[in-house]
């Protein structure tokens, strides 16, 4: 899983990022010194976005492979040089933004796309240990950046890290439509790629779709059952003109929703404790206004479930029941990210559990985990669906802490206003007076969100091109959604 226990420490240390491939310093940035965070606070929301895309832009343009289009798990990588193959998907698509806020020149960011998608079409495919990237179609979660193979037997074939960088190749395969020989080639390898995913295959146990596989365990003994961020594994598998999965699919997955359905403060919705849960699907896909059987019955749509699951993390933060320091209306989201690290401390005379990376949440009863830490990617990738509940943390985040968590690639993963133990050893970060634990890293599938998601809030850039895209469309009908932009013709206004 994206979000999943397979996440190795990275020692991160400093504000100079280095991302270091075979040995030497591919990229080297500083702190922008241009517009301080207490500055930028002061201003507009319009300018504080500008200024929040463009960083978070510059982490995958910056820090990704030139040389093979892998964009990195981490940075800094200190030691451990693997690329996310989810954190691609959402670098394909950062790419696309770069050319309409006018980051970066269509004819740059074609290279770098023909680049990544080239790598990936000719990515060796077996079911050797060592001596491939992926099996059947589907690529190991970790690559290793140079090399392009498994980064190490620990790694699975995941099928939704697979989906995540699918939804970046069919983004590129929509967006660059020209009429020009690199651009059809974009096309005809987005195509290769996708159409090349053996989703059947992944059916261990059918109609469900496996979580993942290794080639010495077979497949991981969990199914994608919802509610969670699987609803794009099964809208791809649903989508493929080659090796779809049958309607029964989809149906397999909301049959399981019965256990995530309910009322949590104040708002009823298919609850997902931590917030990515709501917003990776919504990246690629507008669920704006389109409904499958499932939520025709409940009368909403999931773009409304994913606005009520943010609603009901503002309204957490405000209760506050564990009192932590910083939490407030303002001052909210609980996502998977990285912490302070695995060990209980005192703190204000209570004896608190402390992780490391790890999915917090807050939602139905059982599912909440809360240490006090924040990851502003939980409420900045919510921007489209509380824009205003949204920018007033952007706008607090600034203020109040940005001196210390705002730096060249925007906010850094994530922090927590209430540790200030001496006890216990730091997984990552450092003690900041007054501030509290302060992660010193960024992680590509949390600043993926960020980009994307305020994209999408202020044009519709990715949503407008994706409801393009024929398998997009294909795995929705199949699944049984109607309404909306599904019943007007492709490419249609709106």
């Amino acid at each position: 899983m994206s979000h999943g226990l397979f996440r190795p420490f990275a020692v991160i240390a400093g504000c100079a990022i280095a991302v270091v491939l075979a040995g030497k310093p591919a990229v080297a940035a500083t702190v922008s010194t241009a517009v301080q965070p207490a500055q930028l606070a002061r201003q507009s929301s319009r300018a504080q976005l500008d200024d929040l895309e463009r960083r978070t832009f510059d982490y995958f343009w910056d820090t990704t492979n030139p040389h093979n289009g892998l964009a990195p798990d981490h940075v800094p990588l200190r030691g451990q040089p693997f690329a996310s193959i989810a954190a691609d998907g959402f670098a394909l698509t950062a790419y696309g933004i770069g050319v309409e806020r006018g980051y970066i020149t269509r004819a740059q960011a074609v290279r770098r796309v023909l680049t990544t998608l080239r790598f990936f079409a000719d990515a060796p495919q077996g079911a050797s240990e060592d001596d491939d990237a992926g099996y059947r179609g589907f690529f190991y979660h970790f690559l290793d950046l140079k090399t392009g193979r498994r980064y190490g037997r620990w790694v699975e074939l995941s099928t939704v890290d697979t989906a995540l960088l699918l939804g970046g190749v069919l983004f590129v395969q929509s967006y660059f439509d020209r009429n020009t020989p690199q651009e059809h080639e974009i096309r005809t390898l987005a195509d290769r790629i996708y159409r090349r995913v053996d989703w059947t295959w992944a059916q261990a146990r059918p109609p469900a779709i496996s979580m993942g596989w290794t080639p010495g365990g077979g497949f991981i003994p969990h199914d994608w059952t919802g509610y969670d961020e699987g609803m794009i594994i099964y809208i791809l598998a649903l989508g493929s003109p080659t090796h779809a999965v049958q309607p029964d699919a989809w149906k397999a997955w909301t049959s399981t929703y019965a256990r995530s359905w309910g009322t949590y403060q104040g708002q009823t919705y298919l609850a997902f404790a931590p917030l990515f849960g709501h917003q990776y699907s919504h990246a690629w896909i507008d669920f704006r206004g389109i409904r499958d059987a499932y939520m025709r019955r409940r009368g909403l749509d999931y773009f409304e479930n994913s606005r009520r699951a943010t609603l009901a993390q503002q309204a957490y933060a405000i209760v506050n029941p564990h009192g932590y320091r910083g939490y407030g209306p303002d001052m909210w989201g609980l996502t998977a990210c990285d912490g302070p690290g695995n060990f209980t401390a005192n703190l204000d005379g209570r004896v608190i559990r402390f992780r490391g990376y790890s999915a917090r949440g807050a939602g139905l009863s059982g599912s909440t985990f809360d240490d006090g830490t924040l990851a502003p990617t939980a409420a900045l990738s919510s921007m489209p669906f509380t824009p205003h509940r949204s920018q007033a943390m952007l706008r607090a985040l600034l203020a109040r802490y940005g001196h210390a968590i705002y730096r060249e690639y925007g906010f850094v993963d994530a922090f927590n206003p209430s540790f200030d133990a001496k006890e216990g050893k730091l997984r990552s970060g450092t003690l900041v007076p007054g501030v509290g634990w302060v992660d010193d890293g960024y992680l590509g599938i949390d600043q993926g969100p960020i980009l994307l998601m305020i994209e999408n809030y202020r044009s519709g850039l990715i949503w407008r091109v994706m409801r393009r895209n024929p398998y997009i469309r294909r795995g929705l009908l199949r699944a049984g959604f109607r309404g909306g932009w599904l019943a007007r013709a492709p490419g249609g206004s709106g």
